[in-house]
């Protein structure tokens, strides 16, 4: 079975980009600084794959057309993928993350097995194939969540909230209950539901359980696997929906995301269950003490992945960046031949 990476990266301190952006009106959506900062460690995820995902078929490199000066553009896994390459005309420009993660599908040499990673998804130890996909479908961790709608109601009768609340994982319930039966998902694949995989994150499935709908999905902020086919079906099923995200140039509150397809893998019983101990989603702030223990997780390899979360909202990001990548540095100390 082939397996392709997918990785995402916009460079925001690139000035043609910051010149098309200026362009558009981003005060009705999420234009926000850490929406597009670079942390410059984007070496150390190609080393990682290198190092412990050896195995992987082609590492797709999605961008909006720069490029790292120090990436080798030749290297024999390497596809680089402009957003014009596959994005349909109609939402490009795009600033928000939205439409690039929403049509993998319609990148024609992409295998039906992929992981798609955000660039501030990392591998820090060896994983191998059954880590992301087993029996042909993707490993995941079906653990309900509790959100504020999603029943069913339009998009357009919500109140929004402030655009800084993240109110995706809530819409993207809309077209899996529209779609799905939750008594019936559950009754199908009770022991996807209910692994012992899952320890005691069970008991939140289990007290979610008698609410009629899906009130929302647990989602742990590690690399995503997906399949192919899983985009296109639920883009003919819920195509409106997604074509009035996909034509937002900047994120809105109003918007579903890729999750989506990972809860309708999860609902329609199209997965394997996996431990959610395998990775972990750490958090740097501005309290630089309590980012310590971030930098002991990657430096110990304690997890398989990681997610590195960027709430860094006063004057220390220069300081946290440097410790941050300073701890991958040591994890990853010789270039990969991902690098020139």
């Amino acid at each position: 079975m082939k397996i392709d990476f997918i990785l995402t990266w916009v460079d925001g301190s690139d000035p043609n980009w910051q010149r098309e952006k200026r362009k558009y009106d981003g005060s009705s959506g999420d234009s926000r600084i850490m929406r597009y900062r670079d942390w410059d460690n984007l070496r150390y995820w190609f080393r990682g794959v290198e190092s412990f995902a050896p195995w992987v078929n082609k590492v797709y490199f999605v961008t909006w057309g720069h490029l790292p000066c120090w990436l080798n553009t030749k290297h024999p896994k390497l596809k680089i993928i402009k957003h014009a390459d596959y994005i349909p005309k109609e939402y490009l420009p795009t600033f928000s993350s939205r439409p690039i993660d929403m049509n993998f599908q319609r990148i024609k040499e992409l295998s039906e097995h992929f992981v798609y990673f955000n660039d501030d998804m990392f591998l820090i130890k060896k994983v191998e194939k059954t880590d992301f996909f087993r029996k042909g479908l993707p490993c995941d961790t079906a653990v309900m969540n509790a959100l504020c709608f999603g029943y069913g109601e339009s998009v357009a009768k919500v109140k929004t909230p402030t655009v800084a609340a993240y109110t995706a994982p809530a819409f993207d319930m809309l077209p899996i209950n529209k779609n799905f039966s939750k008594k019936a998902c559950i009754k199908k694949n009770f022991w996807k539901w209910y692994s012992p995989r899952y320890g005691t994150e069970c008991i939140r499935t289990a007290l979610l359980s008698p609410w009629r709908a899906f009130t929302g999905m647990m989602n742990y902020h590690l690399p995503y696997s997906y399949l192919k086919h899983t985009y296109e079906e639920v883009w003919k099923a819920e195509g409106e929906l997604l074509d009035q995200t996909c034509k937002h140039r900047f994120r809105m509150n109003t918007d579903l995301n890729h999750w989506v397809f990972n809860y309708w893998q999860i609902a329609k019983g199209e997965f394997e269950p996996r431990s959610p101990k395998i990775g972990k989603s750490l958090w740097l702030s501005d309290n630089l003490s309590k980012n310590r223990e971030v930098y002991e997780i990657i430096k110990n390899q304690k997890y398989k992945m990681i997610c590195v979360n960027d709430n860094v909202q006063g004057d220390n990001f220069d300081v946290v960046k440097s410790h941050l990548n300073s701890t991958f540095e040591t994890l990853f100390p010789r270039k990969s031949a991902f690098e020139l």
